[in-house]
């Protein structure tokens, strides 16, 4: 067929030719200014992203610029897609754990406990989850929820060009990851919150290196506050930035930080407690500014609470040792019965002699659990949780199958998103990677 050379079938010439288009190919800005002429004042239309280093992530932010004041911005997202709610309909319940995890994968916890916790609320076993196991819960999340802010820290001040606020917050970070890979054996994405409690007990001398951990933050934590709350280049940066009032966020739906930076102090741990949340003694941390000075001083605050909760939590685990970790019924409960091999994570020899030599019974509810999964009864549970971005939600259904049949996350970091106009619009362009880092989206949990 003949074509015609000019002709380009992937954009019409009516969505690229409005206005006047520019090339810039490494030419001073002055070759680009003087060919403007006397139309030097209109409005300039330019992308920051998606590969920008400054937009955590693959974000696309495109900007309507008059001068260096934005008088547009709007998001471009999608670039990081990987259908991983669609994935968990063709898994089984257990399954969906390991898809879930990667998400926000700066949180991967709480992406892992609001979908279990609305497993189990279908599957009627609330109140069957081992103490144990919710305790675990509570101290991974509180610990994650402490790496999680240490990166909007860090990164944040990265970008303002406060790079020893970033050596000091990946500092820390890697010691909470330390920690993770102890319990868990895996540094990110641990599948490890599992319908019915845990994927495995504590393992000799965590709590040790929990206690170790404690100790150490109690020192460090301050240092932040020592080296940015009244620091006055940073505060330059940070005062009056990125504004986004109480109204605007509840019109928005936007929650976490920016919403307890305007004073409000809406917090799910406290609002509509889980996993044993209303046991536990902390407070709830808020700002009355408004801006990402307040929503860097609500994280520094939050990671104090948190280590509370760490350290209420590792006493409570002293005080079970032995205690199961997953629900008795063995016909629900995941045969994760670990053990630390010469070849790193493996079943236990002496499990796996159990199930393939003495007991038929248990050989048949482990080949049906991990071929089959079990079946959840028909019906929709939606359990929000407090993440480290504000509220993330897993709204489950269920046909009575052994798989999902829709699972659709509520991210925070989508839905606070919509803040970036609000908090751009009026303001200068270098202000907008400030405004972008107090939202603190992860582009993970985002695209989806």
């Amino acid at each position: 067929m003949a074509t015609n050379n000019n002709e380009d079938f992937y954009a019409s010439p009516s969505e690229t030719s409005q206005g006047r288009v520019f090339n810039v190919s490494g030419q001073d800005w002055e070759s680009i200014t003087d060919d403007l002429g006397d139309s030097i004042q209109e409005r300039i239309v330019v992308n920051m992203g998606p590969q920008h280093p400054s937009t955590h992530g693959v974000l696309r932010l495109i900007l309507e610029l008059e001068g260096e004041t934005v008088t547009e911005a709007r998001c471009g997202i999608g670039y990081l897609h990987t259908g991983i709610e669609k994935n968990m309909e063709y898994r089984s319940w257990v399954q969906g754990v390991t898809f879930c995890t990667r998400m926000d994968y700066l949180s991967p916890f709480f992406n892992e406990a609001t979908y279990v916790l609305g497993t189990e609320r279908l599957l009627g076993i609330e109140d069957d989850i081992p103490e144990k196991a919710q305790v675990m819960r509570v101290l991974l999340m509180e610990l994650n929820r402490i790496s999680s802010h240490l990166v909007a820290v860090a990164t944040g001040g990265m970008e303002i060009g406060a790079l020893t606020v970033m050596t000091m917050g990946f500092r820390e970070r890697e010691l909470v990851l330390d920690l993770f890979e102890t319990i868990t054996g895996l540094r990110m994405n641990h599948a490890f919150i599992r319908p019915g409690g845990v994927a495995q007990d504590l393992p000799a001398g965590a709590l040790d290196d929990i206690r170790a951990f404690i100790a150490l933050m109690k020192k460090r934590l301050p240092e932040y506050a020592d080296m940015c709350n009244a620091n006055p280049i940073f505060r330059g940066r940070l005062v009056d930035v990125g504004h986004l009032d109480l109204a605007g966020c509840l019109a928005l739906g936007i929650t976490g930080p920016p919403l307890r930076a305007t004073g409000y102090g809406w917090d799910l741990r406290k609002s509509e407690p889980y996993s044993g949340y209303e046991t536990y003694d902390f407070d709830v941390q808020t700002w009355d500014t408004a801006d990402a000075y307040g929503r860097f001083r609500v994280r520094l605050n939050e990671m104090q609470e948190s280590l509370r909760i760490v350290e209420q939590a590792a006493d409570r685990l002293a005080n079970l040792e032995g205690a199961p970790v997953m629900v008795a019924d063995k016909k629900i409960a995941w045969p994760s019965q670990l053990a630390i091999g010469s070849d790193g994570m493996g079943n236990s020899l002496d499990h796996i002699r159990h199930i393939m030599g003495e007991s038929m019974e248990s050989l048949i509810h482990h080949f049906k659990l991990v071929t089959e999964g079990f079946r959840v009864p028909a019906g929709q549970a939606y359990v929000p949780v407090e993440s480290p971005r504000g509220e993330m939600g897993a709204h489950v259904v269920s046909d009575g199958g052994t798989r999902p049949f829709r699972v659709h996350f509520r991210d925070p970091s989508f839905v606070n998103l919509q803040g970036t106009s609000v908090m751009a619009e009026g303001g200068m362009i270098s202000d907008i990677v400030v405004a972008i880092a107090s939202i603190d989206p992860v582009m993970g949990g985002v695209d989806r």
